[in-house]
């Protein structure tokens, strides 16, 4: 499969027993961070699955834009602030999942003329089918949500390659030059493969509580706990508690420091789990809400608001509005 060695897909995919990954459920994870047009600050989601990825990059987005830029209405963003938040978020992403700096950071894209659009493109110059004009260069043109070609898993995993980058300004700068990358077809898959590698797949597999669980479920499509805290602390633990526990000699692993956006989660309401303070108050006022089918990302301003987490009545309150917003589209909400 390309550069991508088959540890990487059994880490990501499983080994389904049918012996191959749902075309349904590779096809729904091949959309891009798409920016929606009526919330240019808000990302979009097409299909079930990939939130488990778009809601840790949106609760990073909505730090970079509330906290670190300097505008008086986070509502409105250029194309341009747009793509500059955007690689800046995914950038920091990265820079969290790296274990050790000396290794460098990879970047999973398209190997070179094999993009979906280049393949689209090629295609229609042998068809003699004129391009139509457009206003901006090739690799800049308005990303596409999903795959503009039935990729299919196979063909997908063939025309991708990885490239090492050895700098944090060096990963800064080709993160922002790979922005339509992002943005565009399978955006969201090569994202997640660049920080599974940068992390290491052995890094991962030591963290994970059970190395035969892959990040994304074979069956539902859905991504794992696992691979939300890899994105949210850059550590691929399995468990939302605060430090390491163990049970019966076997170790199980937790959050070991103040997330920089927090998690939050309707099973605690429930008495199935509890959530550790290190993700129940992080460092900013944003959180991801995991109810049972979806994620979701609540923020808010105000920081008085973290002080208040820990209460009952708050996930009785997170519980009604999470159900009332199960027919919006981005999925993202403020909090007064």
């Amino acid at each position: 499969m390309s550069e991508l060695n088959q540890e990487v897909v059994d880490l990501v995919w499983g080994r389904p027993s049918s012996g191959v990954v749902s075309a349904s459920i590779f096809r729904r994870w091949t959309q891009g961070f798409v920016f929606c047009e009526n919330e240019q600050t808000a990302l979009e989601q097409f299909e079930g699955g990939p939130c488990a990825v778009l809601a840790p990059v949106q609760a990073f987005l909505f730090k970079n834009i509330l906290f670190n830029r300097e505008s008086s209405n986070w509502r409105q963003m250029t194309e341009e602030e747009q793509k500059t938040v955007l690689c800046s978020t995914l950038s920091e992403i990265l820079e969290s999942a790296c274990s050790s700096p000396s290794t460098g950071f990879c970047l999973v894209t398209w190997a070179k003329g094999q993009s979906p659009h280049s393949s689209t493109q090629s295609q229609s110059q042998t068809q003699e089918v004129p391009a139509p004009e457009s206003s901006q260069p090739p690799q800049e043109q308005q990303p596409t949500a999903l795959a503009a070609e039935d990729l299919g898993f196979e063909r997908f995993h063939s025309v991708v390659h990885k490239r090492t980058v050895m700098s944090v300004s060096g990963l800064r700068e080709e993160v922002l030059s790979l922005c339509h990358t992002w943005r565009g077809c399978c955006g969201v898959l090569l994202f997640l493969y660049s920080v599974i590698l940068t992390k290491g797949i052995e890094n991962i597999r030591n963290e994970i509580q059970d190395t035969t669980e892959p990040l994304i479920d074979p069956v539902h499509g859905h991504g794992s706990q696992s691979l939300v805290n890899l994105l949210v602390t850059g550590h691929a633990v399995s468990n939302v508690w605060d430090g390491d526990r163990e049970c019966s000699g076997m170790k199980l692993h937790g959050i070991h420091k103040q997330a920089s956006v927090g998690f939050l989660t309707l099973m605690e309401s429930l008495r199935y789990c509890k959530v550790g303070a290190f993700l129940k108050s992080p460092k900013f006022p944003i959180w991801i809400l995991g109810s049972e089918t979806h994620l979701s990302v609540f923020f808010t301003k105000a920081s008085s608001i973290q002080s208040s987490i820990s209460s009952n009545t708050y996930f009785r309150h997170t519980d009604t509005v999470c159900k009332s917003s199960a027919g919006l589209k981005n999925q993202n909400m403020e909090c007064a």
